[in-house]
């Protein structure tokens, strides 16, 4: 089969790969779309040291990409949660032609969803993770910092789940502007002067849930100083340096902040609970918002691209500069 490979720091290519055996409870699907991860997928190709939480590093070549959706072409003889012909979204799958995965990375779709929206899926949990976690109430107001890729889709979780107002929070006015079309009710810059006490005025005297995504100590520093006393910040954002200070006496302790640390893979594997769900139930629940109309992530897919075109597309984002919303690869090409 085919597959994006980063064979070097700075460098992807598509490349020949061989193909996993169909057996017990794995299923192969043959892939429609893959949707790119900007942050990790180019930590990764920049060979960054420090990519996993744990602080491990990933040698060359890498294989990349965790988000798809296609269709099931073979499955093991103990797989009972899909068969053959079923559309599927992917969680925990590659850049590749095919996929070949345990069944509870497998979740069948509903009718209604294309396959490009439902390659989106399984990233929209993170944020959606991130939202469960802080226990947001109806009506609480939601700061969420940084609006890349998961921040903008932390905007429109947040929108359906109730919150107000949603303020959307970076220094691109590209990306602002793309909030308030996702369903923010104001945007800042944070490198305004009056930054948190604009913030503050927006909400009453604080945000009462913060979801910060970009991952830099400045980012932290600065929602804090937006929260309201006993607000919850939810660590989304993989902050892969650690020189940066917080005053955490002032910022977290006196005014009673909670900070959680929202990984993704800090959650249940087998049984969801109130705050903390499975990967496979909160991709369930995106799913039925997407084809019931409450979430729609069509209108953020920018660019889509053929695999074959992907060392064009991974310099550009290695360069880190103005890389779009959303990039998807189609697999029919």
């Amino acid at each position: 089969m085919k597959q994006i490979l980063f064979t070097e720091p700075h460098v992807a290519k598509l490349v020949d790969a061989p193909l996993r055996a169909v057996e017990g409870t794995l299923v192969k699907v043959k892939t429609e779309f893959s949707t790119i991860s900007p942050g990790t997928e180019r930590a990764n190709l920049l060979g960054n040291k420090n990519v996993g939480w744990t602080g491990g590093e990933a040698p060359f070549p890498r294989k990349l990409g965790y988000s798809s959706s296609g269709v099931v072409v073979e499955v093991g003889e103990k797989v009972t949660t899909c068969k053959v012909g079923d559309r599927v979204a992917m969680c925990w799958s590659k850049h590749a032609e095919y996929n070949v995965l345990d069944e509870n990375n497998v979740v069948v779709l509903l009718d209604g969803i294309d396959f490009d929206v439902a390659s989106i899926v399984h990233i929209a949990t993170f944020p959606l993770a991130a939202i469960r976690k802080c226990r947001l109430e109806f009506g609480e107001s939601v700061l969420v910092m940084g609006l890349g890729l998961l921040g903008q889709l932390a905007v429109k979780i947040a929108r359906a789940s109730g919150a107000y107002p949603v303020i959307g929070v970076d220094p691109c006015q590209g990306r602002r502007e793309e909030a308030l079309a996702f369903g923010a009710d104001y945007v800042l810059d944070p490198y305004a002067e009056d930054f948190a006490n604009q913030a503050k005025a927006l909400t009453g005297g604080g945000a009462k849930v913060c979801i910060e995504v970009t991952g830099v100590g400045a980012g932290l520093n600065g929602a804090l100083d937006c929260m309201a006393r006993f607000g919850r910040v939810a660590l989304l954002g993989c902050t892969r340096e650690s020189d940066f200070t917080v005053d955490y006496y002032k910022k977290v302790h006196g005014p009673g902040i909670t900070l959680i640390g929202a990984h993704t893979n800090a959650r249940p594997e087998q049984e969801s609970y109130p705050g903390y769900f499975t990967t496979r139930d909160d991709m369930l629940a995106l799913i039925r918002m997407i084809v019931g109309g409450r979430l729609d992530f069509k209108e953020m897919i920018r660019e889509v691209h053929s695999p074959s075109e992907c060392s064009e597309v991974y310099t550009r984002l290695a360069q880190g500069k103005n890389f779009p919303i959303v990039v998807q690869f189609d697999w029919r090409k």
